[in-house]
């Protein structure tokens, strides 16, 4: 079991650390920005569906969606959305609640992720990147296997239900530094993990996947790229 618990944590984790490690090996900035975020994509879409292949063939696990699940996803992802977007009209919150001063999203310039930039298939491939590759893969690494992980070296053996307050701080923290809105991020971590607490990771990734989806469209939509 603990050979299976190992395999199944690298599984888990290779999207997200795959993901981290392209983002700071490729440009992040210039002409090749959107070419980077699509290899980005697909190597974690890949490792994605090599994780659901392996965890349900191999090891027998499953992430159904229940009716519950699906209506807690998509409330939470929408709810952390609001909290993401509404503060940044303010002057206040943008300067004390987030790494550096950030622009205000009526006039935050230009994106190589525009579509008369970059055109629209990659923009939607950044679209899809952001919402349905990272969103999961972050879940699967911070609340499916790191909560537990801190909880136990038999990481799989700790109930799903259980809350603890170290796992949770730690996680929260990790999650909220790795975003420049650290008030926005650690919110968003405390919300996923309830979601995953009382519906599972499945739930968890929806959420995640639609407050990202909905911070693209709106930042699309509006050319408010400060929340792309």
């Amino acid at each position: 079991m603990k050979d299976a618990a190992r395999r199944i944590a690298v599984l888990a984790s290779a999207p997200y650390v795959a993901w981290m490690l392209l983002m700071f090996a490729l440009p992040a900035a210039g002409a090749g920005e959107c070419a980077a975020y699509a290899v980005k994509t697909f190597a974690g879409a890949a490792l994605l569906a090599l994780f659901a292949v392996c965890a349900v063939r191999r090891y027998g696990l499953r992430a159904g969606l229940s009716l519950p699940g699906l209506a807690a996803g998509l409330a939470a992802g929408l709810a952390v959305a609001v909290l993401w977007i509404a503060p940044e009209y303010s002057e206040f919150y943008r300067e004390w609640f987030a790494t550096g001063s950030l622009p205000d999203p009526r006039a935050s310039g230009d994106s190589p992720f525009a579509p008369e930039n970059c055109g629209w298939p990659l923009t939607l491939v950044r679209l899809a990147g952001s919402a349905f590759v990272i969103a999961p893969a972050e879940e699967l690494f911070f609340r499916w296997f790191l909560y537990r992980r801190l909880q136990s070296a038999d990481w799989l053996s700790p109930s799903r239900r259980v809350f603890d307050m170290q796992a949770f701080l730690w996680t929260t923290a990790l999650f909220a530094l790795e975003h420049d809105r650290f008030a926005a991020g650690a919110a968003a971590g405390a919300v996923y993990l309830a979601v995953y607490l009382r519906r599972g990771v499945a739930s968890a990734a929806l959420a995640h996947s639609v407050t990202n989806l909905a911070l693209g469209i709106w930042a699309i939509a509006r050319c408010e790229w400060t929340f792309w």
